[in-house]
């Protein structure tokens, strides 16, 4: 097991590569705390059910108190911080399904959601987990990041805007860290169909992607995301800080 006895927080991980994740790192034998908007009791169960240990939170990561809080607990539950998982990440607007559209269509309301979830976000999940960590002596972060946030996306520029800028707080986070034996690494995912991402690509769509754009011409999966994230959160990653790792099949080559 990669992760025996880690003490590990995933935000977002109700659903999609979130719920893959923690999963994965249970069988890693990793202690967890999941976290979520939505409710996270189902994936607790699921966790549990295969032997894990975990504490389920409801946690808005745009809210400081909210995060505060997530790594106290988990420091109260497990005695210790050593991974942080950041990926919680809006898509599009709450309340307007076609959110992909010129930039001088989108809404402030749909960009201002989009930056807070995923760039505030990120930023109060890391601030809330660092001084455990520096405590510590050493502790691991990985960021969700995207292959847009290198190439950009046609009619999407909220969200590509938003992973440019997970890549460049990895970076920054990666440099500020490295004296306290803290790593800082990104995974840039290209198109999973996740729930989050069928309600913004079509099946046509994603099947364009992976004929057209792709190096490999198979559908990416959430479990192909969990290989890289566990990956850098492991000790074989020790010696790799304020790298972006991208698993898109060669969509894009970074």
């Amino acid at each position: 097991m990669r992760l025996k006895n880690k003490v590990a927080i995933i935000t977002g991980s109700a659903r999609g590569m979130g719920r893959v994740f923690a999963l994965r790192f249970a069988r890693e034998g990793a202690k967890l705390t999941i976290c979520d908007v939505l409710d996270c009791e189902p994936v607790a169960k699921e966790i549990e059910a295969i032997g894990g240990q975990v504490l389920a939170l409801r946690t808005d990561v745009t809210s400081e108190k909210d995060t505060a809080e997530m790594a106290k607990k988990t420091v109260d539950r497990f005695a210790r911080i050593d991974i942080l998982v950041n990926n919680a990440a809006a898509v599009g607007g709450i309340e307007i399904p076609d959110f992909m559209k010129p930039p001088e269509q989108i809404v402030a309301k749909d960009w201002d959601r989009i930056l807070a979830v995923n760039v505030k976000g990120l930023f109060l999940c890391c601030k809330a987990v660092i001084p455990y960590m520096k405590k510590q002596g050493k502790g691991k972060i990985v960021n969700i990041a995207s292959t847009t946030g290198f190439s950009g996306l046609p009619l999407f520029l909220h969200y590509s805007t938003s992973k440019g800028g997970v890549i460049t707080m990895t970076r920054g986070l990666a440099t500020t860290l490295g004296d306290f034996n803290i790593n800082v690494n990104a995974v840039a995912p290209g198109l999973v169909m996740t729930e989050a991402m069928q309600a913004a690509f079509s099946e046509e769509m994603a099947k364009q992607v992976v004929e057209t754009k792709q190096l490999l011409k198979r559908s990416i999966q959430p479990e192909d995301i969990a290989g890289a994230v566990v990956f850098l959160a492991s000790d074989e990653a020790d010696m790799i800080t304020g790298q972006t790792l991208a698993v898109n099949a060669g969509e894009y080559l970074h």
